[in-house]
C-alpha cells in the first residue's frame, strides 16, 4: 500500500524536543512520598509517562486516595521549573533535525501532555522556542489525552493537514498509541536518557510503532523509510 507523502511532522515535547523525563520524575515521585505515597521511579514510568496530569491527578485520587489540589501541584510546578532553568537541554541532533524538514519543505509543530506553560518553559530554556511558536498544542486543548488521539487531530486540524500525512514523533507508549488511533504513522524516538532501557524497548516494541529510532539527526530518513 502506498505511503501518503508527510506533510506535517507532530512532536511530543517530553522526551522528544527535551531531555526533561528523569527531572519530572523525580520531582514527581518527590512530591508523591511527601504526601505519604511511596511510589517510585518505574511506577511513575509505567502508569504516566506521556500522560496529562489530569491523569495524574485521577490516579492519585483512584488508587492511592490521594486529593492532589493547587497547592501540591504549585509546589511541584515550582520545583520542577527551578530544575529546567538550571539543567534543562534540548535532544542533541534536534537542530538539524528541524533543519532538515524545512529544506524539505514539511511543516512540523508540538503537541504534548504538559500545559502550555510548561511546555513554553520548556522550548525557551532550550532556545527552541521560535522554531515552533506559534504552533504549540497542548492537551488542555481538547476533551482526552493521549492515549485518544483528540491531540494530534486537533494538531493536523489546526496545521491543515489530513491525518494520513502526518507522522508523530513520539517517546511514550500513551503517544504511539495515540498516534495510531488518530490514523497517523508512529514514530518512536528512543534517544533520550529515560529510553534506553530494555523494559522501555520492550513496551515500545509491543506497540509496533512504524519506525524506531534513537538519533535525532536521521528523523528525515525515517520519514522516508
Amino acid at each position: 500500500m502506498h505511503q501518503p507523502a508527510t506533510g506535517l511532522v507532530i512532536f511530543d515535547c517530553d522526551g522528544v524536543l527535551v531531555d526533561s523525563e528523569p527531572m519530572s520524575v523525580e520531582v514527581l515521585v518527590a512530591a508523591f512520598n511527601r504526601a505519604g505515597v511511596a511510589i517510585d521511579d518505574a511506577y511513575v514510568y509505567e502508569n504516566f509517562l506521556g500522560r496529562s496530569m489530569a491523569t495524574v491527578v485521577e490516579t492519585a485520587r483512584e488508587e492511592f486516595a490521594l486529593t492532589i489540589d493547587e497547592r501540591f501541584l504549585d509546589a511541584m510546578r515550582q520545583d520542577l521549573y527551578q530544575r529546567f532553568r538550571s539543567g534543562l537541554r534540548a535532544i542533541e541532533g534536534l537542530t538539524a533535525a528541524l533543519d532538515d524538514l524545512e529544506r524539505a519543505g514539511i511543516a512540523f509543530c508540538v503537541a504534548s501532555s504538559s500545559n502550555p506553560e510548561r511546555i513554553v518553559l520548556s522550548l525557551s530554556v532550550t532556545g527552541l522556542l521560535h522554531r515552533f511558536e506559534p504552533h504549540i498544542f497542548s492537551a488542555t486543548m481538547v476533551k482526552n489525552g493521549k492515549p485518544a488521539p483528540d491531540l494530534f487531530l486537533h494538531a493536523a486540524e489546526r496545521m491543515g493537514v489530513a491525518p494520513a500525512c502526518c507522522a508523530v514523533v513520539e517517546d511514550s507508549p500513551a503517544g504511539l498509541a495515540a498516534a495510531k488511533a488518530a490514523g497517523m504513522r508512529a514514530l518512536a524516538f528512543c534517544g533520550a536518557s529515560h529510553a534506553t532501557g530494555p523494559r522501555h524497548h520492550q513496551v515500545i516494541d509491543a506497540l509496533r510503532p512504524d519506525v524506531k529510532f534513537d538519533a535525532m539527526g536521521d528523523l528525515l530518513h525515517c520519514l522516508r523509510v
